[in-house]
């Protein structure tokens, strides 16, 4: 995983992906920015990821973001952890 990419947490339900890109482009170029969606619903998930150019400017958005508000809630702010492999699924009976 890469050192630019990071985990934005305890987003409001209201935060757009528009609204990260713009926040985080104060500290560098934004490669990417998603705010998580339910699948079925399409309501955020409180939470997304945006990947800055450089892992300069990605440690540049965690010191100028980590604990500041958006809407009203404080930002968590940190490198994105690759995901957790997952047990079970659609065809895994043991039998």
């Amino acid at each position: 995983m890469s050192n630019s990419k990071l985990y934005v947490g305890n987003l409001s339900y209201a935060v757009e992906s528009n609204t990260l890109q713009e926040r985080f482009g104060e500290f560098g170029q934004v490669t990417s920015a998603k705010v998580m969606t339910d699948r079925d619903s399409g309501r955020s998930k409180g939470f997304g990821f945006v990947e800055m150019d450089s892992a300069d400017a990605a440690q540049a958005a965690i010191r100028g973001l980590h604990g500041t508000q958006l809407d009203g809630r404080a930002l968590t702010v940190n490198i994105a952890r690759p995901p957790e492999p997952r047990e079970g699924g659609f065809r895994s009976h043991r039998y």
